[in-house]
């Protein structure tokens, strides 16, 4: 792994080569966030079966994804799509058939990773920085569309925050509506809060948000009390998850690149 650390915190970062038995074909390769461990504190971060075990597709820490958009080749394979941040794949079977290659670049608060895919008509270099000053984690993430028609992308963060004693989890800046679940409910605080607790399994949750305010977020954590988050951009799709170990929101990216045009994105997570 690749660490970044000050006198506060350490940010682990899987090597996209030694670690390459991590991953799957849903978490990107580069830039994938592993645990951020506080100086006096231990470990911030959490996963879907932290930490009895890991596995590719529960991942933990603050994993992000390209995968729910997999670029296909022209008769729509799933035998062979390409899937940015990870390279070639199988979606029938879920294996990884050729990864892609990274080149990284280490500064004393930063790791840079860049990698490209070429492949039946598609041209696309991807740059995901992660640095760290004082108590911010930045992850930042940067997409040239080399090619030579426009690009859909569907990108979303996944960070993983341990359960709580109490059952409020999240506020943001933004109108939600929490409707009618199992799991969730929206506190007279303002904060989106557990229902039902303990849970004996895993509760999901598109929210009903207004976009066009920028987002921001209130994160109940167990160690830090709060923690915050602000995202460069407006999620066009905003789901939240939790499951008994761990609580998880997920602010989607949906995005046309134009062709040999680029974009760029970031969230900085505060601790």
């Amino acid at each position: 792994m690749y660490t970044l650390s000050n006198d506060q915190l350490t940010v682990s970062i899987l090597d996209p080569l030694a670690d390459q038995s991590r991953f799957g074909v849903r978490y990107c390769t580069g830039g994938y966030i592993y645990q951020i461990e506080d100086s006096r504190l231990g470990n911030l971060m959490s996963g879907p079966t932290y930490p009895e075990s890991f596995n590719w597709f529960d991942g933990q820490g603050i994993p992000d994804a390209f995968n729910l958009h997999p670029l296909r080749d022209s008769k729509g394979s799933d035998e062979t799509a390409l899937i940015i941040g990870i390279g070639l794949c199988n979606l029938t079977e879920r294996t990884v058939t050729e990864f892609c290659a990274w080149e990284v670049e280490e500064s004393g608060d930063a790791i840079r990773m860049t990698t490209r895919h070429d492949w039946q008509g598609y041209s696309v270099r991807l740059t995901r920085t992660v640095s760290l000053h004082e108590r911010t984690v930045r992850s930042d993430t940067h997409l040239l569309n080399a090619g030579g028609a426009p690009l859909s992308i569907r990108w979303f963060p996944h960070p993983f925050y341990p359960q709580t004693a109490g059952d409020e989890l999240l506020k943001v800046n933004i109108p939600v509506v929490v409707a009618e679940n199992p799991g969730y409910e929206l506190a007279p605080s303002g904060f989106i809060q557990r229902k039902g607790w303990p849970w004996d399994k895993g509760h999901y949750l598109a929210l009903d948000h207004t976009i066009g305010h920028g987002l921001s977020l209130i994160q109940r954590h167990p160690l830090l009390g709060t923690v915050t988050a602000t995202c460069s951009y407006d999620p066009t799709y905003f789901p939240i998850w939790g499951n008994p170990i761990t609580f998880s929101w997920e602010p989607f990216l949906e995005r046309t690149i134009g062709a040999g045009l680029a974009d760029e994105w970031r969230i900085d997570y505060d601790f």
